[in-house]
Order: structure tokens, then C-alpha cells, then sequence
């Protein structure tokens, strides 16, 4: 476990720049909208010949990942050569940190490589942050994943999903369910969701896996499917976090599907013209049913489409702040 310092100091640059993507906790709504419009305008791409742009043409990004995830890596590789980077993807678990060099060591030999963005995903929380605070300044970093504390990207593409599908945030109610307790993304999607202005955000799950006094996020909770998904507009499934539970929170997967898994008959107590989100990968039949995961109100495959154009936009908007600041800095002769 990592200190965590100012998030909005740490983050951006004296006038209000991205310089890393650390948390969505203090950042101002104005910035959150800059990104999503920045993604929109990646997010056709895919659709044409030629799917790069040279905004990142010569910089290094390196992907540290402490922790696995198939997914999360491919999308930031993908984004990163988009943007015309090189990209290096670092296997940690057969790399020098598992002979005793130490994180800092390995930082250290990462930026006399002059690597200028580490993508980062580790099994502790606040290892972004701590990482932010080790390297030279030119260096930004980007939370892939730290812990069970934040997932700023895989909030901001499911953010980005919502406003393409629903126009907008201030009218919605938003449900999120599942394992809340060990669940970082269902702490950066809160923060997101209330920075946008959603003015009923939902929690459902059993008490076993609901953090305590979650209610001071300025959440609702719901023990029970059937009162938290009345009227819901965005449906946001989580995955069970099986592998950081410590002891046995639940009597069984298939008890946990018939109280709080997403099957037709659950979903029918949402808004008729809800969608149903999930950050992926789907236990199918445990969190939610195949009917219902491939179902027409499902939007879970434009999420991974659309987490590419968010992780293009903040690689680009954090490359941009770091070459403002550190101009600003050669002007003042520092």
C-alpha cells in the first residue's frame, strides 16, 4: 500500500493541463468533458483506412504491468500505436524486479531508455501515485489499475458510453451492481458520475460486499435487485473480484446469480430503454446471463471500442500538458 498525495496537484500542470491520469478523484468537470470530446473524435477511426495520427510520433510508452490483464494491455498498446508511439511492454513477471531490483531501480533503467509515458497496472493501491512521484517530470503516467483503489480509463470509456448512448448525465439514475467492495472501477466510476452531474447514482449488492460508510460518496445502497433497478437507466454489472477476497463473502456463485446476477426478469424492473454495461471479462451466468449480456440493450462490446479512443485521449492530452509545462519551465530559465 502507497501514500496517496493531492490528486488535482499531482495530476495537472499550473494551468490546468493533464500531466498524469493517477484518479478521477478532484479533477474538475470541465477537464472530464475536454477528454471525452477528445475521445469522440478518435472514436471513428477504426472506421478508415489509415487508423493513426501522429501525435505521438517519436515518444516511448512503456506498459508496466505488476498485474495481469489481457484486455487493459491490448487497448493501451493499440491506442499508444495509433498515436504513432513505440510502444514497450514490459513482462514484469520475468523481468529484474522478480531477481530483487527494486521498483525505483526499474524505473530508473526505464527512463534511461528515455521512455516518456509509463502505462501502469499493480496489484497495490496508490502504486500510480507513488510511481508519479519517483520519476523525472517529463515522464507522465497513466493508472491502469492500482489495487482496489481507482481505474480512471475504464471509467472515463464507460462514461464516454453513457453520453454517446444517453446524450448526456444530469438527468440519469445509474445502478451499479455486484462487488462493489473489491471492485476499483466501481470507486472511479462514483467519482466520475457524480463530477457529471448524475443526480441518482445506485448501489446493489449484498452487505457483505459493500464498503462501509459507502453512503458518505453521496451514493444511494440497495440491498435487494428489484428497488435498486426501478426506473435505471444505465445498468453497470461488475465482476466478482474472487481473487482479492479474503474470506468467503458469498455462499455461492450460483446463489449470488439468482439474488443479484442480471437476468431478463431483473432487467425488466430498469427504464424500458436502459443499457447494460460491464467492464469485462463477464462470468457468464454468475454476474449476468448470456441472454441478457448479448441482449439489445447491452452496449458492453461498444465499451471495449470505446476504450481505445479514451486511452488515446489521455495519452494525448498528458503528452501535450507534459510538453506545455516543461516550455513553460525553459521560459522561466528553471
Amino acid at each position: 500500500m502507497f501514500n496517496f498525495p493531492d490528486p488535482t496537484q499531482a495530476q495537472l500542470t499550473e494551468d490546468g493541463q493533464l500531466k498524469h491520469f493517477l484518479d478521477i478523484e478532484g479533477l474538475p468537470e470541465s477537464l472530464l468533458l475536454e477528454l471525452l470530446d477528445t475521445a469522440d473524435s478518435f472514436v471513428d477511426m477504426s472506421e478508415q483506412q489509415v487508423k493513426k495520427v501522429p501525435l505521438l510520433r517519436g515518444k516511448t510508452v512503456a506498459n508496466l504491468f505488476f498485474e495481469n490483464s489481457t484486455r487493459t494491455l491490448s487497448t493501451f498498446e493499440l491506442a499508444a500505436k495509433r498515436l504513432s508511439a513505440d510502444v514497450l511492454n514490459l513482462n514484469i513477471s520475468t523481468s529484474s524486479t522478480k531477481k530483487g531490483e527494486t521498483l525505483k531501480d526499474t524505473l530508473m533503467t526505464l527512463e534511461a531508455m528515455h521512455s516518456d509515458m509509463f502505462v501502469v497496472r499493480h496489484s497495490d493501491s496508490g502504486a500510480a501515485h507513488f510511481i508519479a512521484s519517483q520519476v523525472t517530470p517529463n515522464v507522465a503516467i497513466i493508472n491502469a489499475g492500482d489495487g482496489r483503489h481507482a481505474h480512471p480509463t475504464q471509467a472515463m470509456l464507460d462514461m464516454m458510453t453513457i453520453r454517446r448512448h444517453k446524450g448526456g448525465f444530469k438527468h440519469l439514475k445509474v445502478a451499479i451492481v455486484g462487488d462493489i467492495l473489491h471492485s476499483r472501477v466501481a470507486r472511479s466510476q462514483i467519482h466520475a458520475l457524480r463530477i457529471l452531474g448524475v443526480p441518482e447514482i445506485r448501489l446493489i449488492a449484498p452487505r457483505t460486499l459493500l464498503p462501509r460508510n459507502v453512503e458518505m460518496l453521496g451514493v444511494k445502497v440497495f440491498t435487494n435487485m428489484a428497488q435498486g433497478l426501478r426506473d435505471a437507466d444505465v445498468v453497470i454489472m461488475l465482476r466478482l473480484q474472487k481473487e482479492r477476497m479474503t474470506s468467503a463473502l458469498l455462499p455461492s456463485e450460483s446463489e449470488f446469480f439468482k439474488l443479484y446476477g442480471l437476468s431478463e426478469e431483473k432487467l425488466a424492473f430498469a427504464h424500458p430503454e436502459a443499457i447494460v454495461m460491464h467492464p469485462g471479462p463477464i462470468n457468464r451466468g454468475v454476474e449476468i446471463a448470456s441472454s441478457v449480456a448479448d441482449g439489445p440493450k447491452s452496449v458492453i462490446l461498444n465499451q471495449v471500442t470505446n476504450g481505445i479512443a479514451v486511452r488515446m485521449a489521455v495519452m494525448s492530452m498528458a503528452m501535450s500538458g507534459q510538453v506545455a509545462e516543461r516550455a513553460k519551465k525553459l521560459e522561466a530559465g528553471e
